[in-house]
């Protein structure tokens, strides 16, 4: 008789226990470092500047950066939370201290693990910077899908277009025609070159004033922004394991960093691109801020917003008062959920 063949689901199961099991035995090793009460200091407040998978970096109000093993409660803790922590009489392994407890978050970024679902990797956001392409031209769909994303995550957006050095003049005015767009509605935007540093100055100064975060598609520039905003960045390689942080490369772990200017970045590689699948329609719709106050308006509640009787949001098109490439825009982005909750992308959400 032959071996049953494993279906694609049982392989998941197995795959996502051993994964579990190698991490149980991570941990037990983690474990093996104790903390007597007697060995830690009085309780401090910190904030989490970089989060490896056993241990977490903290830094205290004087700005100085402490290792810390985490209470067993804490598996969730980011880059960004305010904590609680105790620092520990000497070092343990490499390991300073403990963090005891974490502070509410205002907000927080997500992402989906394929076996664990939802996957929290940053806290505490003032804004997202959704930095755009303008080859082989400036997508507004793409921009679109983030601003959904950032509207229901109730995190502030600016749109950010790199590589404007690359472009001739009559490209530039076609760029900035298309920008209007979202001025009109209230957005944030900015035109940039990180490589010629074209209104560098003043995206430093926007990003001076509380914590930011990066998102955007592969090849638009993110990496050469930072590099630029933080050129010691590239600098930081030594030998710290990737999962405790305590002997490999580091850049693959989320990161925050004090820019020279003011305001922090957080550089978090697994944040740089999300998607849409994790909402539904009700909620794209309402990631279009301009039609906030005209929905429930339309003649019926079932109202597609298509070639309905009495829609509001088309009567708003037509009157000019609603962007026609925005509206365009929102029905693709319908259209394709379907397909978009089968895909493995990066989103945001938010708690609260």
């Amino acid at each position: 008789m032959s071996k049953k063949k494993l279906t694609y689901n049982q392989q998941r199961r197995i795959h996502s226990n051993n994964a579990k099991t190698l991490q149980r035995h991570k941990s037990r090793k983690s474990d093996d470092i104790q903390w007597q009460d007697e060995m830690l200091g009085p309780t401090q407040e910190g904030t989490v500047v970089t989060r490896y998978s056993l241990h977490a970096d903290v830094e205290n109000a004087q700005g100085e950066i402490f290792r810390c093993n985490l209470r067993r409660t804490l598996a969730n803790l980011v880059v960004g939370d305010k904590v609680l922590w105790r620092k520990g009489s000497e070092q343990l392994q490499g390991v300073s201290g403990v963090i005891e407890a974490i502070h509410p978050r205002k907000n927080e970024i997500a992402r989906p693990d394929y076996y664990d679902g939802l996957k929290v990797i940053a806290a505490n956001i003032d804004r997202i910077i959704i930095v755009s392409s303008i080859l082989p031209e400036l997508s507004l769909n793409i921009i679109d899908r983030y601003l959904v994303v950032c509207e229901n995550a109730n995190i502030p957006a600016v749109i950010v277009v790199n590589k404007v050095d690359l472009l001739s003049k009559e490209q530039r005015l076609e760029v900035q025609k298309k920008l209007a767009i979202y001025q009109k509605i209230g957005y944030q935007t900015l035109m940039i070159s990180a490589k010629l540093g074209e209104n560098m100055q003043n995206f430093t100064t926007l990003l001076s004033e509380g914590t930011s975060i990066f998102v955007g598609q592969s090849g638009v520039g993110k990496s050469s922004l930072i590099n630029r905003i933080l050129p010691e960045v590239d600098a930081q390689v030594g030998e710290i394991n990737e999962s405790s942080g305590l002997g490999k490369h580091t850049t693959t772990s989320s990161r925050l960093y004090h820019l020279s200017d003011g305001g922090d970045l957080i550089d978090s590689p697994g944040i740089r691109e999300f998607g849409l699948w994790h909402l539904d329609e009700n909620q794209i719709t309402k990631g279009y801020k301009e039609f906030r106050y005209l929905l429930g308006t339309c003649k019926f509640r079932d109202c597609k917003h298509l070639n309905d009787p009495g829609c509001a949001l088309r009567a708003a098109v037509e009157a000019g008062k609603i962007d026609p490439v925005r509206f365009k825009n929102y029905h693709n982005l319908i259209e394709s959920l379907s397909s978009s909750k089968k895909g493995r992308h990066f989103f945001t959400h938010i708690n609260g």
